[in-house]
């Protein structure tokens, strides 16, 4: 259950919220750096926290800005990308993409002009631009815009809310806003149903309100805006990440594995994976978005020497998809029951006993949750600060993690 701390924190957090303070300090000063390897034999450079003996939690403790989302969809629509065959001869743009996408001519030249189209990385909005044998073209088709949200009465957990905005402990499952594949039963239509017509419109009909988002199976704190004159100040604040001002957000992760440092940060970018769209990698050129991720071991479990799983806070630096997810993987050390950039970790689970084997397992979702959630009130200056414990499903896991680890 998420509790209100308004200007006070939870010993645990509060006492990493001052350290990260203290990074950000001394990063400005050069701080030392380390090569770690990563999954892929590749290195991260990372900035190292001086080693420090870190006390266990004893209690249960990726753009709109992608914290760690994704609500189950690509949010790119379908991309259509054809090579003009060195035979073709110079023709219209919107005639070899029409060919190409199978959709009608009078569509595709008004995706064209609404800017969909791209000849080597270059926009083009003139459907009569004549292309040339040997060029590549793309057209990105979006997906239809979806109805209306209708109220639903979904059971939410609120955590504070007042005129302007409201604070929500999401359970694993609940989607976000609609989208294709997930139509209802998302957070949107429950809070439609819940503030009525009380949502800031500046999201747009399929996500009123929302200023950040958390993965479908990603639970955890989110604040989503009433009015427009918050939902203007929050999205400054979560573009900002913290910078310089009062945001802050910390998750806890269960991973395999651990880090042979005490704490560190990864920068590597991200960018959608060349083999799968809907799923994000880390990637080297233009294609690249800066990607920056601070962890900190607060419990590693198992064999000290080789601990099979480690309990990790992460702070982001950046808001990209799947951003934890896909840099803890990077590094070789998995989220617990991610289906997307784990799996090959699954064998992990025969080096637990019983009941941790079966539990990690049967897992039915990546073990992350989102339990510290910081920033300035938008209208009343306050600086609003809550944590949420971790759910049932994922406290479970970590005891008996923990006890297998201690056995």
């Amino acid at each position: 259950m998420a509790r209100r701390k308004d200007h006070r924190a939870g010993a645990s957090l509060q006492e990493t919220s001052r350290k990260e303070t203290s990074r950000k300090e001394a990063s400005r000063n050069s701080p030392p750096t380390e090569e770690l390897p990563a999954a892929d034999g590749r290195h991260v450079a990372r900035a190292l926290i001086p080693d420090e003996t870190i006390e266990a939690e004893d209690a249960p403790a990726d753009d709109l800005f992608d914290e760690e989302a994704d609500d189950g969809s690509d949010g790119a629509g379908r991309l259509v990308a054809v090579t003009i065959a060195a035979d073709a001869g110079r023709q219209r743009l919107d005639q070899a993409l029409a060919a190409a996408a199978g959709e009608s001519r009078a569509r595709v030249q008004a995706l064209i002009r609404a800017g969909h189209a791209r000849l080597g990385g270059r926009t083009i909005g003139e459907p009569g631009h004549r292309i040339n044998a040997g060029d590549r073209v793309e057209l990105t088709i979006p997906p239809p815009e979806a109805a209306t949200p209708e109220p639903e009465a979904i059971p939410l957990d609120v955590v504070y809310e007042d005129d302007d905005l409201i604070v929500i402990d999401k359970p694993a499952g609940l989607v976000v806003h609609p989208a294709p594949g997930h139509r209802t039963g998302t957070l949107v239509n429950a809070l439609l149903h819940h503030c009525g017509a009380a949502l800031s419109g500046i999201g747009g009909v399929r996500r009123p309100g929302i200023v950040h988002r958390l993965d479908r199976d990603t639970s955890g704190l989110l604040v989503v805006a009433k009015s427009d004159r918050a939902h203007r100040h929050l999205a400054a604040q979560f573009a900002d990440h913290g910078r310089t001002g009062d945001l802050e957000r910390a998750y806890l992760a269960l991973v395999w594995g651990a880090p042979p440092v005490s704490a560190g940060t990864v920068d590597a970018p991200l960018g959608r994976s060349s083999a799968n769209r809907m799923r994000r990698a880390v990637t080297r050129g233009e294609s690249g978005k800066e990607a920056v991720t601070h962890f900190r071991v607060l419990e590693r479990f198992g064999d000290p020497n080789a601990p099979v799983a480690s309990l990790l806070e992460c702070r982001l630096e950046t808001g990209r998809t799947h951003q934890i997810r896909v840099h803890m993987a990077h590094l070789g050390l998995p989220l617990v029951g991610d289906p997307e950039y784990g799996a090959g970790f699954r064998t992990k689970v025969a080096r637990l006993a019983e009941p941790a084997r079966g539990l990690a397992a049967a897992f039915p979702r990546q073990a992350l949750h989102a339990a510290l959630l910081a920033f300035e009130h938008p209208v009343t200056g306050e600086i609003l600060h809550f944590e949420s414990e971790l759910p049932p499903d994922m406290a479970a896991l970590v005891d008996a993690v923990r006890a297998a680890g201690a056995a």
